[in-house]
């Protein structure tokens, strides 16, 4: 009864023979990569609107004070956490209304929304109102505005609780977003990863032969012969052939 044997193709990858490939072709990454970084630039620097940050520091508390007043720790406690309850008070349809009433700005509420960010500073009673919009002197007037209109709002809701301003919102005209150092980075990193990996992909595609030791690692034929390459550059260049095996009968 006859065997048959079972032929299983295999494909080794030469580490080494890509990192010289990708190293041949070091100018074509870089090329890749600064082309891809100016790309990222140039979004960055003309094809989005810049933003614009403005904040403002209020001081919680949870009751009337005056000045030289000792307060005890519960006092203070309870002072923080009422930041997070403030915050929910600012984050609804009718106080950011009448944010938008105050600062004489075209936003509805939802817009106005996302632009808002409210939060605690390092777990203290003191909470920072940061308002991001495309225009600097907006956002200062919509900060500013806040500052006026949720401490009334409070007051309304929360009998002897009030809010007082640390730091009123100024005007910065240093733009928040988008990072233009950011986006080139970002643009260069990719450039060179998408290069790095369609010169891979080439290369292990490539099945040329490129010398002796390439047909003895992949291929189990013997060498018959060295022909010397007379078209090439290189006077050692050869081509390489080889005879396959016959089965037995």
């Amino acid at each position: 009864m006859d065997k048959k044997q079972n032929n299983r193709d295999y494909y080794s990858v030469d580490l080494l023979q890509i990192i010289k490939s990708l190293w041949k072709r070091a100018w074509v990454i870089a090329i890749c990569a600064i082309l891809a970084g100016i790309l990222g630039f140039s979004i960055a620097a003309f094809g989005i609107t810049p933003k614009y940050s403005s904040s403002v520091m209020l001081y919680v508390n949870n009751g009337t004070f005056s000045v030289g007043d000792i307060f005890s720790i519960s006092e203070i406690n309870g002072a923080r956490s009422l930041v997070d309850t403030y915050i929910v008070m600012l984050d609804n349809r009718t106080t950011y209304n009448k944010v938008i009433e105050k600062a004489k700005v075209s936003y509805d509420f939802e817009e106005l929304q996302d632009m808002v960010v409210a939060e605690s500073v390092n777990g203290t009673e003191v909470m920072r109102i940061t308002v991001t919009t495309t225009d600097p002197y907006e956002a200062a007037d919509i900060a500013n505005a806040i500052a006026i209109v949720l401490p009334e709002r409070i007051g309304e809701i929360i009998e002897g609780s009030s809010m007082e301003v640390v730091d009123s919102g100024a005007v910065n005209l240093k733009k928040v977003a988008p990072s233009v150092t950011g986006f080139t980075v970002v643009g260069l990193l990719v450039g060179a990863i998408i290069s790095v990996l369609v010169l891979i992909v080439f290369d292990m595609l490539d099945d040329t032969i490129r010398s002796e030791e390439y047909i003895l690692q992949n291929y189990d034929y013997p060498i018959l012969a060295k022909i010397p390459d007379l078209n090439g550059s290189d006077s050692k260049s050869y081509g390489y052939y080889y005879q396959s095996k016959k089965k037995a009968k």
